[in-house]
């Protein structure tokens, strides 16, 4: 979740189902873990997240297209097809709305000292006037999840034999998915 923190968040309410994609936080709490994100004012989302009934935030994690041509068992028997190999967590929990300045100013502080702390020259916050960033937090919620439920979810061909997956591993580092490679089982 911290590695892939643009998340998409999932409710319910009077309209059917919404979905939106979100920058989270990630955040240890006394409580426990906590997802900590903004939205605009203007999102409609914000009517179900008001209800306070379940949410549902996907993070996805790497993935990639599977090609029926890396099985050593292709030639064999040719019962193969194309796949996608995957890494996703689902969080679960009740969302709360904040809509306080200080919070939110604490909150878009750290979504950005997150995003930028790897750069040479990292831009922060104070970087941009005053009355600008006032303006743009009068703008924005904050929403706060506390996770009551964690599950994650992987395709990483596990159902295929050994042979295939060495094979599915060295197509992938071929086409440059060292990432994907990486959590193959058995490579």
């Amino acid at each position: 979740m911290r590695a892939h923190p643009l998340a998409t968040l999932i409710t319910t309410g009077a309209n059917g189902i919404s979905a939106n994609v979100l920058p989270f936080v990630l955040v240890e709490t006394p409580g426990g873990d906590t997802l900590r994100a903004h939205l605009a004012k203007a999102n409609g989302q914000l009517a179900d997240l008001r209800q306070a009934t379940p949410a549902l935030v996907v993070f996805h994690g790497p993935h990639a297209y599977v090609s029926p041509s890396w099985y050593p068992g292709k030639s064999v028997h040719g019962k193969v097809v194309p796949t996608w190999n995957y890494v996703m967590v689902q969080a679960r929990g009740i969302p709360s709305l904040i809509d306080d300045a200080e919070w939110l100013r604490t909150q878009v502080d750290a979504l950005t000292d997150t995003q930028e702390g790897f750069r040479a020259e990292p831009w922060a916050t104070i970087d941009a006037p005053g009355p600008f960033i006032r303006a743009q937090l009068d703008g924005i919620v904050g929403l706060e999840i506390p996770i009551d439920r964690l599950q994650g979810k992987w395709k990483l061909s596990q159902n295929r034999t050994c042979d295939d997956r060495v094979g599915v591993a060295h197509g992938l580092r071929d086409a440059g998915r060292d990432d994907m490679a990486d959590l193959i089982p058995g490579d």
